[in-house]
């Protein structure tokens, strides 16, 4: 049988899909990396509600996704961008998720880090930010979950330049009951964040990023780099003081990048280990082994459909992760918070899920064709 699939020329094809899923198991946590999967949020499709207006959540589906990651050994990072921060979650909703989540890991027994941000206000002086900082990192650190402190679209928009990015962060670092995550969003994640701590430059913007690290190394456990440029991971990687981790972001590399070289290597904190959860699980435990060539025989063949998805405008990557999700069995309709799941083109989807078929992510490639099926008749694709 075979499935039409429309291409960006608005033309039908003829796809096969394929019959079988790849036989991954459930495992442990690993023993070589600290790998998390940034998880997405599962929108409650009855919720009588408008795209400016507060999500809805589906909890139980929403928590049953982060168990099947916590299956398979992945870290769950929570209420992070591919949670849609910013983009359909605000803080309250947020604060739920940080709060469920981490019951639901206490009781699994499954990592966490959860995201600190500034998400309650909008703007404000340095004094107001710090407090709305203080306000979520005692949030995330009173659930027991790792902090991960991401970056302020208030902050990007009120600081006059470096010394007020070290006056905050160290602020809250000297605060702060455990070792955080540094989190670096790009700009190509989010166009407000633009000239972060303080430069334009990247070069100037690291040396800034660096020396916070240097002056709180006790309370950084690590940085989070979604810059998607490897050669400047791989050169930061190589600047932070011992025993501070890198977790690479970088959604185009992450297979280099993980396996690293003869002078280190990255960990991971990924949004597309959303969707590649069980394969990155399997592909993670051949690098415990010492078996980097079929670490990366399993991992490269997915960066095709990682950079599909994160193709500009990037930030609307969270609409294919939840597309993939809905194919895989995850969540029982395709919606979004916010009303995101019109951020992509018909195109967009059929390539992406052409791509996952081919990788076999799917458990029930028949489920996946028919629900695939079924947007498109909605498209009126109808042969």
């Amino acid at each position: 049988m075979t499935i039409q699939l429309p291409g960006a020329d608005g033309t039908l094809r003829a796809y096969e899909p394929r019959t079988e899923p790849l036989a991954v198991a459930a495992g442990t946590s690993f023993t070589s990396r600290t790998v998390f999967a940034a998880a997405h949020v599962v929108a409650d499709p009855f919720a009588d509600v408008s795209p400016d207006a507060p999500a809805a959540v589906d909890w139980d589906a929403t928590l049953a996704f982060r168990r099947h990651l916590w299956a398979h050994g992945l870290g769950v990072a929570e209420a992070m961008d591919t949670a849609q921060r910013g983009m359909g979650l605000d803080w309250t909703g947020a604060a739920e998720l940080i709060r469920r989540s981490a019951a639901e890991a206490r009781a699994v027994g499954g990592r966490i880090a959860c995201g600190v941000g500034t998400d309650q206000i909008t703007g404000g002086t340095l004094a107001e930010i710090r407090a709305a900082y203080e306000e979520q990192l005692a949030l995330v650190e009173d659930s027991g979950a790792q902090a991960v402190l991401m970056a302020s679209r208030a902050l990007a928009a009120t600081a006059t330049g470096p010394e007020d990015y070290l006056e905050v962060y160290g602020h809250l670092l000297r605060q702060a009951t455990a070792p955080v995550v540094l989190h670096w969003l790009g700009p190509m994640f989010d166009p407000a964040l633009t000239g972060y701590w303080g430069a334009d430059d990247l070069d100037a913007a690291t040396d800034v990023f660096l020396e916070i690290i240097a002056a709180h190394p006790d309370k950084v456990d690590g940085v989070k780099v979604s810059l998607l440029e490897a050669r400047r991971e791989v050169d930061l990687r190589r600047r932070l003081p011992r025993g501070v981790r890198c977790y690479t972001g970088d959604d185009f590399h992450y297979p280099e990048l993980i396996a690293g070289d003869a002078k280190g290597f990255s960990h991971a904190l990924l949004g597309v280990f959303d969707p590649l959860g069980p394969l990155a699980a399997q592909a993670v435990r051949l690098l415990d082994t010492g078996d980097t060539a079929g670490f990366r025989a399993l991992l490269d063949p997915t960066v095709a459909l990682s950079r599909h998805l994160f193709q500009a405008p990037t930030r609307f990557y969270k609409t294919g992760v939840v597309f993939l999700a809905w194919l895989a069995g995850h969540q029982d309709h395709f919606a979004m918070v916010g009303g995101l799941q019109s951020a992509r083109s018909l195109p967009h989807f059929a390539r992406a899920y052409e791509l996952a078929d081919g990788l076999g992510l799917f458990p029930d490639p028949k489920l996946a064709e028919d629900r695939m099926k079924t947007l498109l008749a909605l498209y009126g694709v109808t042969r």
